[in-house]
């Protein structure tokens, strides 16, 4: 590990001025930082640790004029708070999934959302492209957790954060505040796909903070269903998260994103298409499982992901309407 400089503000405003430098490093729950920079895949001058400033922790607001969640708020006490559980099950069934009971007492909202990925060959230090004498390693390589969808381009590995996928779905927003002031962005934006090594996958810019994720009010119904390889600690294959606007038993509007497919979490039109109009049944939903994966492109180790998506959408449609055959 290469020495750095530590700074601990207690203000927001101080955060960012700190953080105002080409190579600076914000630490919250530090459940991803800390092992990036012990391999030295980042080596920051400065570490700025945001876990003193008690404006960024939180939870406020209820499911009915929606919720404001502080970007340092732990992921423990998500998963405690009443009316997510009801009212925002998408949420809190993603965050309770989310590594031990050990690790969501470490992590934060803001962490998840802006870890970094967690492609081997980025890991090793290849770059977030993964590319060597004008080759991708990942393409020739072992692809078995990569994505499916927009790999006619370099980025091929996929987006990290398990949480942005169901706060996607909810139509959530992001307020990021800098230098220059205080910007307000849909979740979405919060991800880029990089062109270069030296590109970000993160809108962030330097001496940018993360301050606080905003649901809207509680509508229609939600859910997430995830596929991974065990029942322990580990990150699932694939994450579908789905929110229904419902006229009577119909979709009258819906939002279907998944995790774990493409490097930005990917939202899934045809599948919103497919359901729109109709009830969820087992049939509509396969239906829908099945249009998620329009335009999928495997790579050469990882079409199972296509299957997976398919049971991924599928489930999250029928657990959004109260229909979780697959426990019975």
């Amino acid at each position: 590990m290469n020495a750095f400089d530590f700074a601990a503000p207690t203000s927001v405003e101080d955060a960012v001025k700190l953080l105002d430098g080409q190579n600076t490093a914000a630490l919250a729950g530090g459940t991803d930082l800390l092992g990036r920079i012990k391999d030295q895949v980042t080596s920051p001058q400065r570490v700025v640790y945001l876990k003193d400033i008690k404006a960024s922790s939180g939870i406020s607001g209820d499911a009915g004029s929606g919720l404001t969640i502080g970007a340092g708020t732990l992921l423990a006490a998500i998963v405690e708070h009443k009316a997510i559980r009801e009212a925002y099950p998408a949420l809190w069934q993603s965050t309770t999934e989310v590594g031990t009971p050990q690790i969501r007492n470490m992590a934060t909202l803001g962490g998840n959302l802006l870890q970094r990925p967690r492609c081997w060959y980025f890991r090793a230090g290849n770059g977030l492209l993964a590319m060597k004498d004008g080759k991708s390693l990942v393409r020739g390589g072992d692809n078995r957790y990569h994505a499916i969808f927009m790999t006619d381009g370099d980025a091929l590995y996929v987006n990290p954060s398990s949480l942005a996928v169901p706060l996607i779905a909810l139509g959530a927003t992001a307020t990021i505040k800098g230098p220059k002031g205080e910007r307000t962005v849909p979740v979405e934006d919060l991800y880029q796909v990089p062109r270069t090594d030296k590109d970000s996958e993160l809108s962030v810019a330097s001496g940018e903070l993360l301050t606080k994720v905003m649901i809207p009010p509680a509508r229609g119904k939600n859910a997430s269903y995830e596929v991974r390889q065990k029942q322990a600690h580990d990150w699932p294959f694939v994450l579908a998260s789905v929110n229904l606007t419902m006229d009577g038993d119909k979709v009258s509007a819906s939002r279907i994103v998944i995790y774990g497919v493409a490097p930005v979490p990917w939202r899934s039109n045809a599948a919103e298409k497919s359901i729109t109009g109709k009830p969820v049944t087992m049939e509509t939903a396969a239906v829908a499982g099945e249009d998620a994966t329009e335009g999928a492109m495997p790579l050469s180790m990882n079409a199972y992901k296509v299957s997976l998506t398919k049971t991924a959408v599928k489930r999250a449609l029928l657990a959004a309407v109260g229909n979780r055959y697959w426990e019975v």
